[in-house]
């Protein structure tokens, strides 16, 4: 393959520096000390244990928190989310990367789709919040990829027939939730947030990688429910994600989600936030 030759302002046009596509100083702000106050007082009314190479779904009321922990080993899990009473409105990974980046942390939300595109879930608590940005540009509970499916394995080493990767998991365990067929299911699965997963790009190769994640038992990501959502979560057949997914060579674990109702009054007048205000004329 050859490469075209450099114009002779090259460096110039390599030398402009980059503007933020969407700042996010005008979003509306989360307001952590009134979420962390409720959870204080919150009880726990729920818990789903995900198995190790599946998925669970579980519900969780407005105004409700709920929290995923790593409980027995190192263990990435691939979450979606749904609105309960509409699941065609669902987790944005792609608006929530352009929003926050692509990792999210603490006081960071899961925006949903289109034409709703309001918040569905905000982070109050992160444990791994330590980890930061590491030498290798890698960080953790990325909205980069978009889950290990069979899809892909079988583009990539042809007749593999793999059924427990995330996409997978997660269309059965929807079906399931659901009770319908997996064919019905499936089309409503869609990109995750990797919870605790360590990624990044290479620097030479602007190619998507992961590393062994971070996470032990004890570690947790929590979020309060800005909407009724349901959400799904697989216990990715990659463990801890440090050598490969999509089969059953890693050691993988458990994970556990666990549902918190706050005491009554605690979020005093807190309303859900609205659907988005565009009027969707598109012009016409």
């Amino acid at each position: 393959m050859t490469h075209p030759i450099a114009p002779a302002d090259a460096d110039a046009r390599r030398a402009i520096e980059p503007v933020i596509c969407y700042p996010n100083d005008t979003l509306p702000p989360a307001d952590l000390v009134l979420y962390r106050a409720a959870r204080a007082t919150a009880t726990k009314t729920a818990e789903v244990l995900v198995p190790a190479r599946d998925a669970r779904c579980f519900t969780v009321p407005a105004g409700h928190f709920f929290r995923i922990s790593s409980v027995e080993g190192a263990q990435v899990g691939d979450l979606n989310l749904w609105n309960t009473d509409d699941l065609t409105e669902r987790f944005y990974s792609g608006k929530t990367r352009a929003l926050h980046g692509t990792h999210i942390t603490t006081g960071e939300r899961m925006w949903s789709s289109f034409p709703h595109l309001r918040p569905m879930a905000t982070i109050i608590d992160d444990t791994l919040g330590w980890y930061g940005m590491d030498a290798f540009g890698g960080s953790v509970h990325d909205v980069i990829g978009t889950r290990c499916d069979p899809y892909t394995g079988n583009l990539l080493a042809a007749g593999t027939q793999y059924h427990y990767c995330c996409h997978s998991n997660l269309t059965r365990a929807l079906a399931d939730h659901m009770g319908v067929p997996l064919a019905e299911a499936e089309p409503l699965v869609h990109d995750v947030l990797n919870v605790f997963m360590c990624t990044g790009f290479t620097r030479d190769t602007g190619q998507y990688f992961m590393k062994a994640s971070p996470v032990r038992p004890g570690d947790y990501l929590e979020f309060f429910a800005e909407i009724n959502v349901t959400g799904g979560l697989s216990a990715c057949p990659g463990g801890d994600c440090s050598s490969e997914h999509t089969s059953d060579v890693a050691s993988c674990h458990p994970l556990l989600v666990e549902v918190f109702a706050p005491a009554d009054g605690a979020l005093g007048d807190w309303q859900s936030p609205a659907v988005n205000g565009y009027d969707r004329t598109h012009g016409r």
